[in-house]
């Protein structure tokens, strides 16, 4: 099944307790917490304190978005185990993070391999705290295209380590759904918007794209497990469209889905 949900970095100038009464507000049923402004990497007593406030309002905490590159954060001075130890008392069952430093059209074999193998050392950490980790699918890093995704997948070959999915906008619908679907087997979540342009920024209301994620949501419906479609930016970064985006995200899935 999937489940509706937001990414709190929709929202980085709201506190974590704001963010929580929109989420119940909206009728979804998880979050996304963002490592940057909401659980600072290594602020266990925050990471508690949002765990906490998300479960109290009947909430779940979907995954921890750690921001954590592969091949780059530790040299700058992320560790991951300060990533994991964060995610675990946030009870996040999942880590996000970015695979390495440059896109894949610019990694030498070298890159490749170096990120292979951070990816697969810290999917081995994280499963001895039983927590997943999940690659970003985005631009500007190993996981801008599908292919790359799945060369890098098979590279790592390791249980622990899955994919998020999300349109890009240079893609037309096809092209979007041919990639989601060879994504399929090692989807974890997906981050869902509706933009018109990237430079300059335009957000577009989500029931405008109605047409093609109905199609991406139905084929996502058909990947092994449950996850969640969360809600990633908004028009005008406006909490009143975010509640009518959720509703609006609400209404696609099948019933159940939402609180």
């Amino acid at each position: 099944m999937i489940s509706p949900g937001l990414v709190s970095v929709t929202f980085r100038a709201l506190s974590p307790a704001e963010i929580v009464g929109l989420v119940q507000r909206a009728g979804l049923r998880g979050i996304e917490w963002g490592g940057d402004v909401h659980v600072p990497h290594g602020d266990l007593a925050r990471a508690r304190e949002v765990h906490a406030l998300t479960q109290q309002a009947g909430l779940s905490v979907a995954a921890y978005g750690s921001y954590y590159r592969a091949a780059k954060s530790e040299a700058d001075g992320l560790s991951f185990g300060r990533v994991l130890d964060t995610a675990v008392e946030l009870g996040a069952p999942l880590i996000r993070v970015w695979a390495g430093p440059v896109a894949s059209a610019a990694a030498t074999p070298d890159v490749r391999a170096q990120v292979a193998a951070d990816l697969r050392r810290i999917a081995e950490l994280a499963a001895a705290a039983r927590v997943g980790v999940s690659l970003e699918f985005h631009n500007g890093t190993l996981t801008d295209t599908a292919d790359s995704t799945v060369q890098l997948l098979t590279a790592v070959d390791h249980p622990n380590l899955r994919t998020y999915w999300q349109p890009p906008l240079a893609l037309d619908t096809d092209q979007n759904l041919h990639d989601l679907r060879r994504l399929l087997p090692w989807l974890t979540h997906v981050h869902v918007y509706h933009w018109r342009s990237v430079t300059p920024i335009e957000r577009l209301a989500l029931e405008t794209g109605a047409e093609r994620w109905r199609y991406f949501l139905d084929l996502a419906e058909t990947a092994p497990g449950d996850r969640y479609a969360m809600l990633e930016f908004v028009e005008d970064d406006a909490p009143a469209n975010f509640l009518r985006d959720a509703a609006t995200l609400k209404s696609w899935l099948r019933p159940g889905a939402a609180a």
